[in-house]
């Protein structure tokens, strides 16, 4: 089908800004529209290409003015999707507005999977909206919970300060969705530490918004790497730092106060001998007091719209796309946490929803879009030849490079670990002589020359443990 001009030509679902940015420099003449719920939309910047396949990037807000005032062929419409109409091409929205394409992209992203999600004592973190409501509940309060193990969660128990924190997850070491026990051990001691003291300002308020924003039922977009960093998160105790860990174990079941003494529990833990509003029993037979709950639990993909569709799905819920980023549905293009990357994967890569993957995807999807409009094929991009991601924990830079927990590798794998006590961690992931993944904890610059290695798959058997002997410069021999 021929691309035509001034005509609705591409419409995107609530979304991924880097898809709508590509679209206008892949084909500035073609019209874009941006379907998106919320008032706001997310701006990559200050982006720092570590690598070829490594970034890591600083995630803003702006106004829809931000985008169409860059790309005049770009219009945001600010309403959420109700139905798509694959056969007549049509979307139709919340204000009753109906929008034709030519092509179309869905980034609903991803919701959390929140625990007790009728109670009003729990809380699930996901987008800008919930993060506010998070500071009222903690300027208040003396204790939370948090239940979870991943990024937020990790990021939660390092940030707060002046509250206890009681920490429920359901492995043998904290963080074990990035890093091992041995990581895990390195970043202990910084738990009760928490972060070093600086300036703390709120990038929410930037901009004041006319009337209401969306309704709470409709999901924001969803928060930026190191969105903690920039959020005052104190409570009311004096004490600045109190954090007990529940390891192995998960949520049985949440008790408002009221039904907790109805229910005469006679096996309270030392920590529910004060009044809580709220009360939650694990699986290892503890119950823990306190002023609210922390839900951070992982996500599924935002795929409720497209149940009415004939999509074909994939087992953990994301809308299947090939390395073209379509689905199985003529003209629909799916991308970021919404969708399942259901092509022959590189061995070094994997899906994993997170804001540097969705970027990418998103990014990628556009070129896919314009190329398919013209007849033509894309050529996969190169970041999925090799799943890397930069971020921070406790104030630490880490880099993970592709199979850096072992993915893939069954037991059939070593490791090699290098360690500085409050300074780096380094690990490598070896098998058969050949480096298959690394993580890398504090400034280390080593990040390109392993990304070279995992890449090229040299045959590193010479070298035995010596390849992480800080005595040996390895990137002259591997740069």
């Amino acid at each position: 089908m021929p691309l035509r001009r001034g005509k609705n030509t591409v419409a995107c679902v609530p979304f991924i800004l880097a898809m709508s940015w590509q679209l206008a420099v892949e084909d500035p003449g073609a019209s874009v529209i941006l379907i998106s719920a919320s008032p706001l939309v997310k701006v990559a910047r200050n982006i720092n290409k570590i690598s070829e396949r490594l970034e890591e990037f600083d995630v803003e807000e702006e106004t829809h003015a931000y985008l169409e005032k860059r790309h005049p062929h770009c219009k945001v419409i600010n309403a959420s999707a109700t139905e798509i109409n694959n056969e007549k091409h049509e979307i139709h929205l919340s204000n009753k507005q109906i929008v034709r394409y030519e092509r179309l992209c869905i980034c609903s992203g991803a919701v959390p999977k929140v625990i007790a999600e009728s109670s009003p004592f729990v809380l699930g973190i996901r987008d800008t909206e919930t993060v506010e409501v998070f500071q009222k509940k903690l300027s208040d309060a003396k204790r939370v919970m948090i239940v979870g193990n991943g990024g937020i969660a990790t990021e939660l128990v390092y940030e707060i300060e002046n509250c206890q924190i009681i920490w429920a997850i359901k492995d043998k070491s904290v963080g074990a969705t990035f890093f091992d026990a041995g990581a895990a051990k390195f970043f202990l001691p910084c738990l009760n530490e928490g972060k070093q003291d600086g300036p703390t300002v709120s990038k929410r308020l930037k901009y004041e918004l006319e009337g209401d924003s969306h309704p709470e039922s409709v999901m924001g977009s969803a928060l930026g790497p190191d969105w903690s960093m920039h959020v005052n998160l104190k409570g009311k105790t004096v004490e600045r730092r109190n954090i007990h860990i529940e390891y192995e174990c998960e949520v049985k079941a949440v008790y408002e106060r009221e039904e907790l003494l109805k229910m005469k529990k006679e096996t309270l833990s030392e920590q529910t001998e004060d009044s809580w509003p709220v009360y939650t029993e694990l699986t290892n037979g503890k119950i823990h007091g306190c002023d609210f709950i922390i839900s951070a639990t992982g996500v599924v993909p935002n795929t409720a719209l497209l149940q009415k569709n004939k999509f074909d799905f994939a087992d953990d819920g994301g809308v299947k796309v090939n390395d073209q980023m379509k689905t199985n549905l003529e003209y629909i293009f799916a991308a970021g946490d919404a969708c399942t990357a259901s092509w022959s994967l590189s061995k070094h890569w994997f899906q994993m929803r997170l804001w540097t993957q969705a970027r990418q995807m998103g990014a990628y999807a556009a070129k896919c879009m314009v190329c398919d409009m013209r007849g033509e094929t894309a050529i996969l991009d190169v970041c999925f030849d090799l799943f890397t991601h930069v971020t921070k924990f406790f104030g630490y830079k880490v880099v993970l490079l592709g199979l850096y927990n072992g993915q893939k590798l069954g037991t059939d794998y070593e490791i090699i670990v290098r360690s500085s006590e409050r300074t780096e961690y380094v690990k490598v992931v070896m098998q058969d002589g050949r480096m298959q993944g690394a993580v890398l904890v504090g400034e280390t610059d080593l990040e390109e020359t392993f990304e070279n290695l995992i890449h090229n798959g040299l045959d590193l058997s010479m070298y035995g443990e010596d390849i992480l002997n800080p005595d040996i410069d390895i990137e002259d021999y591997f740069d």
